[in-house]
């Protein structure tokens, strides 16, 4: 492409996934971002500490980034499932991502993500039944507050093993949560694609109708291999199934189907994680890379 890749899309990154919070200090992970122009986005996920938030929200209404929160680590981490059939156990996970609204309020985000609970093909309907009611309570709250909110489609039968999930029953989804919430959407990542045993084509034709966010990255589905599943290795990983030409032929994808939007960018964030022995400096910066060639190698 000639033109920039920010006349069409906000470029981030997932703050928690760039630098693991473990290993890094996430005020100044977010210093690092919010001076770095080549980001226009950023999305952040649950901070504990108050104080800590207060001053993240400082350096974010600073930046002029637009910031999306993540409820992903907080389900994932409590085990909490907002699709249980148990409905202490979903109502457990409602609350979750209700307060998360309200932090995503206090650092000025403009929406909140999160992902499905657990894949269970004998009771699929029941799980997803469960899903449609936390996610329409989820969405009535967050347009009281004016934040959108969007289910990240994982894999059902790898890692995650989320209910959304494959790409049709992922479109069935939205088109339901649609029908009484606008401001609902699906958020499409290409790291996700190839462990939904799909491709880009495939997956973004069905529901590009439902997108409003999307995220890239690489995954490794070499069953024993270091990184495998979904643990969002760097572009040219070993035993890697994305790099430039896959994420390439994403935005390729993106672009045929009408994804590419400068009255309206949608967000693409990179969801990429340094591995133990790596630095997430350079990871990052390898993931800058590689989104700058795949875009110059697409297509006008």
């Amino acid at each position: 492409m000639k033109d920039s890749i920010h006349r069409y899309f906000r470029t981030g990154t997932l703050n928690w996934m760039s630098y693991p919070p473990a290993r890094y200090d996430i005020l100044e992970s977010i210093r690092k971002i919010a001076c770095d122009p080549f980001f226009t986005a950023v999305e952040i996920s649950h901070i504990e500490d108050a104080e800590v938030r207060r001053q993240v929200a400082a350096v974010l209404k600073q930046s002029h980034l637009s910031v999306g929160f993540g409820a992903h680590p907080q389900l994932l981490g409590g085990h909490l499932n907002p699709n249980a059939l148990d409905e202490e156990e979903r109502k457990q996970a409602e609350e979750t991502l209700l307060a998360g609204v309200d932090e995503a309020v206090e650092i000025g985000a403009e929406g909140i993500a999160f992902l499905s609970g657990h894949w269970e093909e004998a009771r699929k309907e029941e799980n997803y039944a469960q899903l449609l009611k936390t996610t329409g309570h989820l969405c009535r709250y967050a347009a009281e507050k004016g934040l959108t909110v969007e289910l990240e489609v994982f894999d059902y039968d790898v890692d995650k093993k989320s209910l959304i999930g494959p790409a049709p029953l992922a479109a069935r989804f939205a088109a339901d949560v649609r029908r009484d919430h606008p401001n609902f959407g699906l958020l499409v990542d290409l790291s996700h694609i190839p462990i939904c045993h799909e491709t880009s084509a495939y997956t973004v034709h069905i529901l590009a109708p439902y997108i409003t966010h999307l995220h890239y990255g690489n995954a490794v589905m070499t069953e024993g291999a270091d990184a495998y599943g979904d643990m969002h290795p760097c572009f040219g990983y070993e035993n890697g199934v994305n790099d430039i030409p896959e994420l390439t032929d994403y935005l390729q994808v993106l672009k045929a189907e009408g994804l590419f939007r400068p009255e309206k960018p949608l967000i693409l964030s990179s969801e990429v994680a340094p591995r133990p022995h790596q630095e997430a400096d350079i990871i990052l910066a390898n993931t800058k890379r590689a989104l700058a060639r795949a875009w110059a190698m697409t297509e006008e």
